[in-house]
Order: C-alpha cells, then structure tokens, then sequence
C-alpha cells in the first residue's frame, strides 16, 4: 500500500464469525486474500453450523 492513504480508502471485508467490516492492516498486507476472521477472538471461535431443514 502506498504512503499516505485515507483510512476510508482502505480495503474492507466482513468477518466471517461475527459479520462486522473490518479493514485493511499493514501487519495482513502479504496475505490480504487469505484474511478470514478481524481478531484473534473470532478466529478462535468457529462459526455457527448451518441448520438445515
């Protein structure tokens, strides 16, 4: 990422444990496509299964 760059610039994505945005960070910025989860917590905690009916 280039210097210099609005926070609202930045690239987001939606956490997949608990389905709030979170943006891009300096510490993800080699594994940005591989980024899943916002935290450590939620990383830690495995999604809902989905029910079926």
């Amino acid at each position: 990422m280039p210097k210099h760059v609005k926070k609202a610039d930045l690239p987001a994505k939606l956490c997949i444990a608990c389905g709030l945005p979170f943006t891009w960070r300096r510490k993800w910025a080699k594994n940005w496509d591989e980024v899943k989860f916002c935290s450590e917590r939620c990383r830690n905690t495995k999604p809902a299964p989905k029910q079926c009916k």
